[in-house]
């Protein structure tokens, strides 16, 4: 049995999952806490905010984010990619910055404009 906080919501549940009850989860007060505790046990994923450097913008970062939560095995591995990235001003929210990352169809995306 292991026991997780869930971190879905500011409630801060306490989950216990049973691995060996086909990833059985209590403690949750909502079934978004039961997704969590299965997924986390799974295949636990997250989105990762950052930034990347921006050639003739007001700032000298731009904030980029994950489109999707990418697998947690692979956070390093992404972060380290961003260090290569430059982009040039003009950059509008929602563009693709570094498309496909490590394989996994998940972009970073800019998160405003500049």
């Amino acid at each position: 049995m292991t026991e997780l906080i869930c971190i879905v919501c500011p409630r801060g549940c306490h989950l216990k999952v049973d691995e060996e009850n086909g990833y059985a989860v209590t403690g949750n007060t909502c079934k978004r806490g039961e997704e969590y505790g299965k997924k986390e046990l799974t295949n636990p994923t997250r989105v990762v905010p950052s930034t990347v450097k921006i050639k003739g913008g007001i700032h000298r970062r731009l904030p980029v984010k994950t489109s999707k939560p990418i697998p947690k095995d692979l956070i390093f591995k992404a972060m380290k990619l961003l260090d290569t990235v430059e982009v040039t001003s003009p950059v509008k929210r929602g563009d693709v910055v570094y498309k496909d990352i490590l394989g996994t169809g998940i972009d970073f995306i800019a998160t405003r404009d500049m």
